[in-house]
């Protein structure tokens, strides 16, 4: 194995799960859901879970991509998965995070 050096960085509490500074590599994922599709995001953040996601990106980039990831949230939580959730915003985040501000 080579051995690699880390870059210095700080550290950053998401939710309970560190990353950066001196904390372990974390393994995240992004959906390629809908985000609008509440049930179908859902599933497959459960599924990311179960296969060892510790936190999971979900694309933020339209008014009911914003709309839903509360309830996403909600059911996640209500079913036993505490997975931070990470809003993956583009170019119009500022607008959005305005509009949805629990988003």
């Amino acid at each position: 194995m080579i051995p690699v050096e880390r870059r210095k960085t700080v550290a950053v509490n998401i939710d309970g799960v560190v990353i950066g500074g001196t904390a372990p590599v974390v393994v995240q994922s992004m959906t390629n859901t809908d985000t609008a599709d509440v049930n179908g995001t859902v599933t497959q953040i459960r599924q990311l879970a179960d296969a060892g996601s510790e936190l999971v990106r979900v694309t933020v980039n339209n008014d009911n991509a914003a709309r839903a990831v509360p309830e996403i949230v909600s059911q996640l939580r209500e079913s036993g998965y505490p997975t931070p959730i990470v809003g993956d915003f583009h170019y119009n985040g500022h607008l959005l995070l305005k509009k949805f501000p629990e988003t």
